[in-house]
């Protein structure tokens, strides 16, 4: 009985010290941008791969893995590819994933609306309260969007 008992705290310890790991590092993800006006998202870690596709200045992507000077990485959509290291920072921005989000004076869905951004476009961000991200635009206007519109940092 008291070997079966010891097992089990072992067991236990080491399944709650699992869970608390896994969790920790699923909170903790690794966000970057892209750095210049462009880069290529490509298929495998080369050079010499297919690009899938270019991505804007800012577009945000959570890194999967890193291999060497390439990071694997994935967008809002799920959808995966390699960049290059150097392509990107650590600057903070978001996406917008609805069709239109308001952009508002103040983080309040009662605040003014002073304008609208579309899906795909790609937002600084500058701050966060709550459930709201202050965001600013390639054209300088600041305002307040619903962090449930937006995907990124």
């Amino acid at each position: 009985m008291l070997l079966s008992r010891t097992v089990a705290r072992v067991v236990f310890v080491f399944f709650i010290g699992l869970f608390s790991f896994i969790g920790g590092a699923a909170a903790a993800r690794e966000m970057v941008s892209i750095k210049g006006a462009v880069a290529n998202l490509r298929t495998a870690p080369s050079t010499r791969a297919e690009v899938a596709w270019e991505l804007q200045r800012g577009y945000p992507l959570e890194v999967l893995q890193r291999k060497g000077d390439w990071l694997q990485v994935r967008d809002f959509e799920n959808d995966r590819g390699w960049i290059a290291r150097s392509t990107s920072t650590k600057t903070p921005h978001h996406v917008v994933k609805a069709k239109v989000a308001n952009l508002r004076s103040a983080p309040s869905q009662s605040a003014r609306v002073v304008g609208k951004v579309q899906r795909l476009e790609v937002l600084r961000t500058v701050q966060k309260k709550g459930a709201w991200v202050k965001v600013k635009r390639s054209n300088g206007q600041t305002a307040w969007v619903a962090a449930s519109l937006l995907w990124g940092w």
